[in-house]
């Protein structure tokens, strides 16, 4: 099989010639560099590229930045009133110290704000088709309709926003799917044939199982439902604990999800999860990029490597990281060490 093969029949939950193993994404390595094209070839790679992620606003928003010092400052422009975004930065770090959104009042600016929907950009998408033929999956990043008042809000405010003034909440929730909807299905028709569907961590992780089960699941079906009407893939992105979330994932229909993290990280056993999960989600994940695959020696990593592929057995399982971004060339060299233990065990 050809990573690509591999990785769909996986996501399938079928049963592939050897559990896939797939770093997301290149970290911290020269994407030109010898090991990057290593990492590559040697395992079956996925990643995503910039996709719809300002599908909210629209092209007729009128949205100023503006740079001063280490401070970004993004002014949106509302028939209500303007919002105002600030980002500072460090050598080392970078931050949103001022949300645009203080109070539930706040939402009506937003949804005052003119509306016309963008066009997907399919750029990225045919390079790295190019660049990886069939080695690997390259999806589009979606960015889950809950990341609009997640990410408008500070955690708290969008906390307290739940428990005082969920109504307005759920609207603008309601909005940001039909929008995200309307984007998603303009991208299949361009040819975008997988998405990855990132945010629900937002719900899962800050406000709990309820929340999760109104504001993610039900806007997350519909999209689902439309990827799959379209024959796309339909992979969706969730850190943190998720065991309490098990049933909510195979409601939504999705086909895979990572990260599905272990302790102390997250809360997967990862046999149960697979015996929950069995034929209806794959599992992609569960070991930790930085803390794990990038700190451990080879041989821990090995081990770690063979646990894994036996505790989840053949089929719909991807053995892989936590898509941190951030992993080096000593991951990168575990990840290519963790494919070869997935070939000698299935050749055992």
């Amino acid at each position: 099989m050809t990573s690509r093969e591999r990785l769909m029949t996986a996501f399938a939950c079928g049963t592939p010639d050897r559990v896939p193993v797939a770093p997301f994404g290149l970290g911290a390595l020269d994407p030109d560099s010898a090991i990057a094209n290593e990492l590559i070839h040697k395992t079956d790679f996925l990643t995503d590229y910039y996709g719809m992620m300002e599908y909210f606003f629209g092209s007729a928003a009128n949205i100023e930045t503006r740079v001063e010092g280490k401070r970004q400052v993004r002014t949106i422009e509302t028939p209500l009133g303007p919002l105002q975004e600030v980002i500072a930065w460090t050598d080392i770090a970078r931050a949103t110290i001022e949300f645009p959104c203080k109070t539930a009042d706040d939402i009506e600016k937003l949804l005052s704000i003119p509306y016309e929907p963008i066009q997907p950009d399919v750029t990225d998408l045919d390079a790295w088709k190019r660049r990886l033929g069939d080695e690997g999956i390259a999806l589009c990043l979606l960015m889950d309709p809950i990341c609009v008042p997640a990410e408008a809000f500070s955690p708290i405010d969008f906390c307290l926003l739940w428990a005082d003034a969920p109504d307005a909440l759920r609207e603008l929730v309601d909005v940001a799917t039909q929008r995200c909807l309307e984007i998603t299905e303009a991208a299949c028709q361009a040819g975008i044939d997988g998405f990855r569907v990132a945010g629900g961590e937002y719900a899962s992780t800050q406000l709990g199982p309820n929340a999760f089960s109104e504001l993610v699941v039900g806007p997350d079906k519909l999209i689902c439902d439309l990827i799959h009407d379209y024959g796309a893939i339909a992979y969706f992105h969730n850190h943190g604990p998720l065991m309490d979330y098990l049933d909510m994932l195979i409601e939504i229909g999705m086909d895979a999800c990572d990260c599905f993290e272990a302790p102390p990280w997250g809360d997967t056993d990862l046999p149960q999860a697979k015996a929950r999960l069995q034929g209806e989600v794959c599992i992609v994940g569960n070991l930790d990029d930085m803390e794990v695959i990038d700190k451990l020696d080879e041989e821990s990593v090995r081990e770690l490597a063979r646990l894994r592929i036996e505790e989840a057995g053949p089929d719909g399982f991807v053995l892989g990281g936590t898509a941190s971004g951030t992993y080096t060339e000593k991951a990168a060299r575990n990840f290519i060490a963790m494919a070869e233990v997935s070939k000698e065990m299935a050749n055992a």
